[in-house]
């Protein structure tokens, strides 16, 4: 079986990591993320912006992992590009 990645790694010189998502799961992951980043701003904030912060920092985390879980492999560059 072969695996379906949900988000595509970015292209050489666009930095590292995933970009667009691939498939509607990693659709619904992005949504989710910054629905739950608006709702942590409107919730949170009012306690401290630093708890903001470190919320923002763990929702980032995450996504992160999604990403190295689910997405295509970062960083190859193409034979004789760097």
């Amino acid at each position: 079986m072969t695996q379906k990645y949900w988000f595509a790694a970015k292209p050489p010189g666009r930095g590292w990591g995933w970009g667009m998502p691939l498939t509607w799961q990693g659709s619904l992951v992005y949504a989710a993320f910054f629905v739950l980043l608006i709702a942590g701003g409107i919730l949170i904030t009012p306690f401290g912006a630093h708890y903001f912060v470190a919320y923002t920092c763990v929702l980032a985390v995450i996504l992160m992992l999604i990403g190295s879980r689910k997405g295509e492999p970062p960083g190859r560059f193409p034979t004789g590009e760097r």
